[in-house]
């Protein structure tokens, strides 16, 4: 099986490729997200080798080059097929916020189109995809130490007591969020103790605009609650096995705080427990295995109230490729028999 590529003619520096079939339209920029263990890397990959794409990615956790296992990084062998980027590009001590990453993905696409490459944008997180669609309101850069304070104040309260302090501060915010919403919260508190302004406040002042010109195709891959459960249950096993023991055992040799997101990661907390002996093996497995299909949950919310995809996959395998192909979802991108 072949499809077309995209390579495109040449435009002058600094402008992006326009589509080689002259419609007018840039290169597509295709989203390929789902819940965790839904099998996005695998098509994402898939897609790549046939259509000269370029896998960038859009999970907050795959960043971090420490935690290739506990995260389900592609493999070293997976990355050399065709190229990849955002992949383990920082170290468990950095912090990576929404407007990092964004940075660094525009810039990405930019350059895949620059190649004549397909961007192919794969994650589950889901304020990155909003971001790098809708654009992100420019909001004074917040130091590191009032946005490690805020971590550790929703930490040490809980989610329902922090939402409370929170509303003092901002209480649109307070009121919009939920309580299991960490990373919004913290944001919204940390932004409002560091500036005085809610959030809110500041994206009105300044609207934001999507970074990325052009056609954006979303492919979503959500497949049946109980075969998505089932799938994370056994990959932790998997992971266990992988190395991910070592991969937690490293970080704490280095004395990491464990505010740090690399240090939050699903999977590390409950194994930095069981390594510090606070539970057996068995305790720490079953809390990653709950943790992940949490994170699962949450996942299927965001997607049902925030996207509206080109394309719906219930199931993983192999057959999603076709299943994209024939039924059209990416302009310009055909089997040729």
């Amino acid at each position: 099986m072949k499809v077309t590529d995209f390579q495109g003619p040449e435009n002058p520096p600094g402008e992006e490729k326009t589509d080689p079939k002259g419609r007018g339209a840039e290169t597509p920029l295709v989203i390929v997200t789902g819940p965790t263990a839904s099998g996005k890397s695998g098509l994402a990959l898939a897609l790549a080798e046939q259509a000269a794409g370029t896998v960038i990615n859009a999970d907050s956790m795959q960043v971090y080059r420490d935690l290739r296992v506990l995260t389900a990084r592609p493999d070293a062998a997976e990355e050399a097929r065709v190229p990849h980027r955002l992949f383990g590009v920082l170290g468990a001590e950095e912090r990576c916020s929404v407007g990092r990453w964004l940075d660094m993905a525009v810039a990405e696409v930019r350059a895949a189109r620059d190649a004549g490459r397909l961007p192919i944008v794969v994650g589950g997180t889901g304020m990155y995809l909003k971001a790098l669609t809708q654009g992100l309101a420019p909001v004074p850069e917040v130091a590191d130490d009032v946005t490690a304070s805020s971590t550790a104040l929703y930490d040490e309260l809980g989610g329902e007591a922090f939402r409370d302090r929170l509303a003092v501060l901002d209480a649109g915010a307070a009121r919009s969020l939920p309580p299991g919403d960490r990373q919004r919260l913290i944001r919204a508190h940390a932004v409002a103790t560091a500036t005085g302004r809610a959030l809110a406040d500041w994206q009105a002042d300044h609207p934001a605009e999507p970074p990325v010109r052009g056609p954006v195709v979303w492919i979503l891959i959500q497949p049946p609650r109980a075969d998505l459960y089932a799938a994370c249950d056994g990959r932790f096993g998997a992971m266990l096995e992988a190395g991910a023991m070592d991969e937690v055992r490293d970080l704490l040799a280095r004395d990491l705080d464990p505010g740090l997101p690399a240090m939050r990661a699903v999977g590390v907390p409950e194994l930095r427990a069981y390594l510090q002996g606070e539970m057996d093996l068995d305790q720490a497995a079953d809390k990653a295995r709950q943790a992940t299909r949490n994170y699962a949950k949450r996942q299927y919310t965001w997607f049902r109230h925030q996207m509206m995809p080109d394309l719906v996959l219930d199931r993983g395998g192999a057959g999603m490729l076709d299943e994209v192909l024939e039924k059209g979802t990416i302009p310009g991108l055909v089997r040729i028999r």
